[in-house]
C-alpha cells in the first residue's frame, strides 16, 4: 500500500504533468536551451519526450530538478 511522502515534493505528481508545466511556463525552445536534449529541440512533442525521458534517468532527473526551480 502506498503511504503518503511528506518529504518528497515530486510525490503525487505525474512526469507528464511535469512536462506540461515546463513547457507552459518556458516553451518548447527556452526548455531546449534550459535542458540541451533532442526531444525538446528537433521536432518536440510531449509524447516522444515522455517516452525518452522514461527511458533516462539522468534527463529525467534534470527535468524534475528544473520543474522544482519553478515552483
Amino acid at each position: 500500500m502506498n503511504s503518503p511522502q511528506p518529504n518528497n515534493p515530486l510525490y503525487g505528481i505525474t512526469l507528464e504533468k511535469i512536462l506540461n508545466h515546463l513547457v507552459d511556463y518556458y516553451g518548447w525552445e527556452q526548455l531546449g536551451i534550459r535542458i540541451n536534449i533532442r526531444c525538446f529541440n528537433e521536432n518536440p512533442s510531449i509524447k516522444s519526450s515522455l517516452v525518452f525521458l522514461r527511458k533516462t534517468p539522468w534527463a529525467r532527473k534534470k527535468v524534475e530538478e528544473l520543474y522544482l526551480e519553478t515552483l
